[in-house]
């Protein structure tokens, strides 16, 4: 990753596309938003994870029941229409105007109707298939077992998996062949629905290749507690005799929140994922570079050092740093994945610790313009301070816009400091533009850009605010902004600075 080409970048995650089924999929839209990249001189898209979200969990692609299964929301019905899964009238009743919002109760009840009668075609009709569905169950099976009886218990008992009968809560051999036995239509489908995911996002990414376009992935560093991973993996977690976490992650105090971030997830056992050869992680990687070309590894201080908060605590402020293995763990890495596709998310309090093991893996950090304007002489993400190994947002999926910051949250310290790099004052209308500048202008080898900004949207189209759960992850940007002339702008941009 370290010898990547100068290049460029946006950041949009699917389902944030437009569609006429209520959320963006890996369907036309997709395939078309891979032709714009390629005619806008973009080399990556980054996206956000695609494992399955979940309302209770705000719909956040980082809390998902699975770190392998894909996102049924995320199927594209017209791409079922093409392999005959079902008709174009079947999906015509389904069909609305798209709008700018994900609404994701609306989304789930037609994917699911729609799914459903796949489904009952695929076991009626589609025997061409069938090959290719057990050559996918063949090479998932690992995981696909576990989580396909998970889903389908979960949406029957309708509890956590901690509440389950003792039989298959712990399970028990006898318990688990009983309910794969007596919910064998309902696993199957579940099955079924993995393969469909899995035929399409690989199709999409032919496209990409094609396009000479890659596709920059996200890996959450933590799983959920109500997941398929912890269920089936419990000895890799820290549980307590209940079978509920001891402790919880999130982090301190910080740039989002004066009380910390308390995620809920469950803290890992490090010392007996190390007595295992990591093998859990390193699979999880391995199945995540099948859906990418480039992983960036969230929260990456977790690998070094993570932050630990009792099981009870109202507030992320009690808990401590606890240190992981971090040398046996990264060389296990480097001897799986050589070729080293990754990048460190490395923001907020970075200890030397931290800097040390990305220089030794020989990875790139992350910089942020928005977090760049103070401080300048010591800021890293300072534009003047950005070094040719690293990768330059403008903002995150967890940042305002850049409008929306400039406008609602820029200080006046950092609005000077702002004005005195740029030699002039500008208004919120051209901002956008000057910190895209900036950030291709950069040293950085690569340079992300939020969609967001390459139309210059404000506030209302931020896709996550952590200080905040509700309305998160609902952003889409519409048709009539994807033909926006600001785009032409950018891609011209990108060429004179020397990463098309």
């Amino acid at each position: 990753m370290n010898q990547m080409e100068r290049s460029s970048g946006v950041l949009l995650h699917i389902t944030s596309l437009p569609s006429k089924f209520g959320i963006g999929d890996l369907g036309p839209e997709a395939l078309n938003f891979v032709d714009l990249l390629c005619n806008l001189n973009q080399r990556y898209w980054g996206i956000l994870p695609l494992n399955p979200t979940n309302p209770e969990e705000g719909n956040s692609p980082y809390k998902s029941d699975s770190a392998f299964a894909g996102n049924p929301l995320l199927i594209s019905p017209e791409l079922l229409v093409e392999d005959e899964l079902i008709s174009k009238n079947e999906i015509e009743k389904w069909t609305k105007e798209p709008i700018n919002r994900v609404n994701y109760i609306q989304a789930s009840e037609t994917k699911t109707a729609i799914i459903k009668k796949a489904y009952e075609n695929f076991n009626k009709f589609h025997t061409c298939l069938k090959d290719d569905f057990e050559s996918f169950y063949e090479d998932n099976k690992g995981w696909l077992d576990d989580y396909a009886l998970y889903a389908t218990l979960r949406k029957k008992i309708k509890l956590p998996w901690h509440q389950w009968p003792a039989a298959i809560r712990d399970r028990e051999e006898i318990g688990l062949v009983q309910k794969r036995e007596s919910l064998k239509d309902q696993v199957d489908k579940e099955k079924f629905v993995q393969f469909v995911f899995y035929k399409q996002l690989r199709n999409l990414k032919k496209c990409c290749v094609r396009k000479r376009v890659e596709i920059f992935g996200d890996l959450p560093f933590y799983v959920a507690f109500d997941s398929a991973d912890v269920w089936a993996n419990q000895e890799l977690f820290k549980l307590n005799r209940q079978k509920t976490p001891s402790y919880v992650a999130g982090v301190p105090p910080d740039y989002f929140s004066k009380t910390g971030q308390l995620w809920g997830s469950p803290i890992y056992d490090w010392h007996q994922l190390k007595k295992t050869g990591y093998e859990w992680w390193l699979d999880r990687i391995r199945q995540n570079l099948m859906l990418c070309h480039k992983l960036r590894f969230d929260h990456f201080r977790g690998f070094i050092a993570y932050w630990r908060v009792p099981a009870k605590a109202q507030t992320a402020k009690s808990g401590r740093w606890i240190r992981a293995p971090t040398a046996t763990f990264f060389r296990a890495v480097q001897e799986n994945f050589p070729k080293m596709p990754f990048v460190a998310e490395d923001l907020g309090a970075i200890t030397p610790p931290v800097v040390n093991a990305k220089k030794q893996l020989g990875i790139p950090g992350i910089k942020v313009l928005l977090f760049g304007f103070n401080e300048p002489s010591t800021n890293p993400n300072f534009p003047g301070n950005l070094a040719a190994n690293s990768v330059v947002y403008t903002g995150t999926h967890d940042n305002n816009t850049v409008k929306g910051w400039f406008t609602e949250e820029a200080t006046a310290k950092e609005r000077k400091m702002l004005f005195q790099y740029l030699s002039r004052e500008v208004t919120k209308e051209e901002i956008s533009f000057e910190l895209i500048k900036m950030a291709e202008a950069s040293k950085s080898n690569l340079c992300i850009i939020p969609l967001q900004d390459a139309v210059g949207l404000g506030s209302e189209a931020r896709m996550n605010n952590p200080a905040d759960r509700n309305g998160n992850w609902e952003w889409r940007i519409t048709s009539n902004q994807l033909k926006d002339k600001k785009l032409q702008t950018f891609g011209l941009i990108t060429q004179e600075f020397d990463r098309a």
